[in-house]
């Protein structure tokens, strides 16, 4: 029972107040994949690269047991991304968006991958996703990335991709403009009225949240001394959660909450150092003391 997962893969050119890199690995499909090879395998890959995708980065991907067949190689020039992020790494500049390969993409799942039955859609148009979801035999549980682009651009197209999903991931600021509602619980109920049985919002340095019936949970964020990239942290913690649900085969409502901090534990790895090197390699019991690690902040004993 094999992990789909549907997105982006880029070179990314970034810059932060402490240093920058230039046409690193990037890419939604990228991120999501290597942060839940650490808990499944193999991860099922589809994306799109030119011929210019550098085979370093296609062999990093096979050593974390990425299964590539749905990689399509095609002529032209990979997607790339340039940004730089001001002293505070909420906020950034978009410098340059070239989609190149990336705008003709047309994701066909290999005939190997249709059976899998957690599927994990990264942030790309509502109607690709929706596409890849047409290809599957009857998944079991599927995730979904957007962003305001997608929302402002091609809402009756999502408002449709929502009825056929069971987790969204969104920010706080895209929950808003998506229920056009400022509070947030309020948003949260509005959104998962509109399909999603799970809404998780990102709060970025303050934690996650996730909404399902009748759980709502706060997960922190994990207090860093240094973030070097952020780049990528909404990619991995979608990675870390949906592969920690898949290891487990377990969708109940402990075992969500538990995915959403292993999620938000992988995501702090990432923003560790530039492009996918807090990923690259990790071990299984360093997450689990990450993990450990952010249980301690949220746990107390009551006292009378």
């Amino acid at each position: 029972m094999g992990l789909l997962v549907v997105g982006s893969l880029a070179l990314d050119s970034v810059a932060t107040p402490f240093d920058k890199v230039e046409e690193a690995l990037g890419g939604s499909a990228t991120f999501i994949s290597l942060a839940s090879s650490y808990f499944t395998g193999p991860v099922n890959l589809v994306g799109t690269v030119g011929e210019d995708f550098p085979k370093r980065y296609i062999d990093l991907l096979a050593e974390h047991k990425i299964d590539l067949a749905g990689l399509q190689v095609v002529p032209g020039k990979t997607f790339r991304w340039s940004g730089r992020y001001h002293y505070d790494l909420n906020v950034r500049d978009t410098l340059l968006t070239e989609l190149n390969v990336f705008e003709k993409f047309n994701p066909v799942i290999p005939d190997k991958f249709r059976t899998s039955k957690f599927v994990c859609l990264g942030n790309i148009d509502p109607v690709l996703q929706m596409k890849v979801l047409d290809q599957m035999d009857d998944p079991r549980f599927v995730v979904c990335d957007t962003m305001n682009y997608w929302i402002e651009g091609r809402k009756p197209e999502l408002i449709k991709l929502l009825k056929r999903i069971s987790v969204l991931i969104i920010n706080d600021s895209e929950a808003r403009l998506l229920a056009g509602e400022p509070n947030i619980v309020k948003a949260a109920k509005m959104i998962r009225e509109m399909g999603p049985q799970i809404l998780i919002i990102k709060k970025g340095e303050h934690g996650a949240l996730l909404f399902m019936e009748n759980n709502i949970f706060s997960a922190p964020a994990y207090p860093m001394e240094m973030i070097f990239d952020p780049t990528g942290a909404g990619d991995t913690f979608a990675g870390g959660f949906i592969g920690y649900l898949h290891k487990t085969n377990d969708l109940s409502p402990e075992n969500m909450n538990r995915a959403v901090v292993y999620g938000s534990a992988m995501a702090s790895f990432c923003v560790e150092q530039f492009s996918t090197g807090g990923l690259e390699k990790l071990t299984y019991p360093k997450i689990q003391e990450r993990f450990r690690a952010f249980l301690k902040l949220s746990r107390f004993d009551e006292k009378d």
